[in-house]
């Protein structure tokens, strides 16, 4: 009898045993990596992209979105209208929508938030932008009214960044750990060090149009353990992987490999505030020892364009300023003979990144060709973002390599706070020159006048516009290739 029951055990464990994979449910999760930990996660708060990598357009939403190829659309603004001169621009708002805690989205929230942004004690990365606003007003709940001091033909796009956020007004205090937004997605958990989960959030406007239930991101700055966790199985996209394994995972047929543009700036940063940096020769000289061919080759694995200001190709106005500090190690001992600098000791702080380690190297052995010896001391992202960028100081630096990944911030330059101390009147006035003129060509000269000072002055090694690939599983689908902002729009993402 007891053999009998356990085939007929058998027989009916064959039968409840799930059919082949034709018949399972298609998957709802998706396990992503990037190499940098978010400090936060409110990015009207702090400067940091992998905020924005984490929450722009997932937790949080803005009145605009920025789509793969640059253009801007309707989010939480269901349309809008400029004045002719740019200066006054309405925006209607989406009707019916709630924050996460349930409170009603309206003009109130968009205005505290961008009164907020402004405020003297904000730490918003574009504060100066708010600050630019004359004033913001909220005839009713539904339409916003910007009045400007300058025309600004960009402000739909740089709404659309995470800076520009709509945070519900009781929950700012603590969005730093726990975020409260009015998109598809909720914070889950946080291990610190290790991942972030995001759990779809069922109350969402256009929930059913949502396809991934969860999203695991994975914080893994090494390439070598970037690799492996790719080669293993357990990541199954990467976007801005580190460039060194493109050539290792275009191989595999289990991979796509994406590799797109960028408006992105990496650069030596060059603290202005500190002597004998303070003079233009001394910095010129810094130029002129730096191969931009090698940094990139070497540092970015040939993933990058050359360039010789704050600026890009494809941007409106781009000259080539590369001419304007060429490499020329000759050159650069002579302008440090006639700044009277001899035996320049300078630190050189590095963030985690790849490019930013493996440039510091290359940089350091550049720099002491021409009699400069730079000191690599190499910081966690945190570190650096408190030592070396905070607005409030203590710019604790000499030099450092980092990726500006913000399109449009040449305003940077102008904010007596910012971090390379450059504090031009000329080239301030010259900002204001750009931001008083409507049309398009008057624009774009004094773009490329602006870009030619940036280079004449040195006011930092530009060195190249980063490519960035990304490596997603084949069947992943709905992930950008080009990255006109770094963000990662988990609401278009799906299984094939």
């Amino acid at each position: 009898m007891l053999k009998k029951l356990t085939i007929f055990a058998v027989a009916a464990a064959f039968i409840a045993a799930p059919l082949p994979s034709f018949a399972q449910a298609k998957k709802d999760s998706v396990v992503m990596a990037m190499a940098l930990e978010p400090p936060g996660l409110d990015p009207t708060n702090a400067a940091a992209a992998a905020i924005a990598e984490v929450t722009l357009y997932n937790i949080y939403e803005t009145l605009t979105k920025i789509n793969e190829d640059g253009s801007v659309s309707p989010l939480l603004a269901e349309s809008w209208q400029a004045s002719p001169d740019l200066k006054t621009y309405t925006f209607k708002l989406r009707k019916g929508v709630k924050f996460q805690n349930g409170e009603a989205f309206d003009s109130a929230a968009v205005k505290f938030s961008y009164d907020r942004n402004a405020a003297a004690t904000s730490t918003n990365k574009d504060k100066s932008l708010y600050q630019s606003f004359e004033s913001v007003t909220a005839p009713d709940a539904d339409t916003i009214v910007i009045a400007l001091k300058y025309s600004e033909p960009n402000l739909p796009f740089l709404l659309g960044q995470a800076s520009g956020s709509i945070v519900e007004p009781k929950s700012a205090p603590t969005n730093v750990t726990q975020p409260v937004g009015t998109g598809p997605y909720q914070l889950g958990g946080w291990v610190k060090g290790s991942s972030i989960t995001l759990n779809k959030w069922a109350d969402y406007r256009n929930a059913s149009a949502i396809k991934l239930s969860k999203v695991t991101i994975r914080f893994i700055s090494d390439p070598a353990a970037q690799i492996a966790a790719l080669l293993s199985g357990d990541v199954d996209a990467f976007p801005r992987v580190a460039t060194r394994s493109v050539a290792q995972l275009k191989a595999d047929p289990r991979f796509t490999v994406l590799v797109g543009g960028s408006k992105a700036k990496t650069i030596v940063a060059i603290n202005e505030r500190k002597k004998p940096l303070d003079d233009v020769r001394v910095r010129r000289a810094i130029l002129a020892a730096i191969d931009r061919k090698a940094m990139i080759d070497g540092a970015a694995d040939g993933f990058g364009t050359p360039i010789g200001s704050f600026y890009t190709p494809g941007s409106l106005g781009f000259v080539d300023t590369t001419g304007i500090n060429p490499y020329d190690p000759e050159k650069a001992k002579q302008l440090l003979k006639e700044a009277g600098v001899t035996n320049l000791e300078l630190s050189l702080k590095l963030p985690p990144p790849p490019y930013a380690r493996a440039g510091g190297e290359i940089l350091a052995a550049q720099l002491a060709k021409v009699g400069i010896t730079a000191k690599i001391e190499n910081v966690e992202w945190a570190q650096w973002l408190s030592q070396v960028f905070a607005g409030t100081g203590p710019h604790n630096f000499d030099l450092t390599i980092v990726s500006h990944v913000e399109p449009f911030d040449l305003v940077k330059i102008t904010e007596s706070d910012y971090y390379l101390g450059y504090n031009n009147e000329a080239f301030n006035t010259l900002y204001k020159q750009i931001m008083s003129t409507p049309d398009e060509a008057g624009r774009a000269k004094l773009l490329g006048d602006a870009q030619k000072m940036l280079a004449t002055d040195a006011v930092a090694g530009f060195l190249y516009q980063p490519q960035w690939p990304t490596v997603i599983n084949k069947k992943l689908k709905g992930v950008w290739k080009e990255v006109p902002q770094f963000e990662n729009d988990f609401s278009a993402w799906s299984w094939e």
